[in-house]
Formats: C-alpha cells, sequence, structure tokens
C-alpha cells in the first residue's frame, strides 16, 4: 500500500467510527409511546432541548455519512500499487 492509501485507510475508519457513534446516540422515533404510558414527567424545556439535540445529531449524521460516500469512491478510484 502506498502512503496516499494508509492516510485515506486510517481517517475511512475514524470517520466510519464517527458515523457509528452517532447513529447511536440519537434518540429512537419509539420513545414517544413510552413518555405517553409512563406519564409526562417532562418539561416544556427539556422537550425543546431534547428536539434541538436531535436535529443537530440528525444534521452531524447526514455530513459524517457524505463524508464517508466521499472517502468510499475516493479509496475505490485509487490505483492499486500491485496492479
Amino acid at each position: 500500500m502506498t502512503t496516499p492509501q494508509i492516510v485515506l485507510s486510517i481517517i475511512y475508519f475514524i470517520v466510519a467510527l464517527g458515523l457509528i457513534a452517532v447513529v447511536m446516540l440519537q434518540s429512537g422515533k419509539s420513545s414517544g409511546l413510552s413518555g405517553a404510558i409512563g406519564g409526562g414527567n417532562e418539561t416544556f424545556l427539556s422537550k425543546n432541548k431534547a428536539k434541538s439535540a436531535d436535529a443537530r445529531l440528525a444534521k452531524m449524521t447526514k455530513w459524517i455519512a457524505a463524508v464517508f460516500m466521499v472517502l468510499t469512491l475516493v479509496m475505490c478510484l485509487l490505483p492499486d500499487a500491485a496492479a
């Protein structure tokens, strides 16, 4: 492997871990049902804070996924040193 391939592989690995982490940090869509059954102990402010955090995580997921796709294409287009 050449040096650019090694560097891109390391960056690719870090971006993949970041994408996994951001997706895992997001709250599930079924959390609304458990809140309805368990009672409405959330205040208005905590609901808005959670939505803004979820919105930021959703935006981060889109950007990290785009970087992941671009890196995938770049790595596929790099010529192999062995060929």
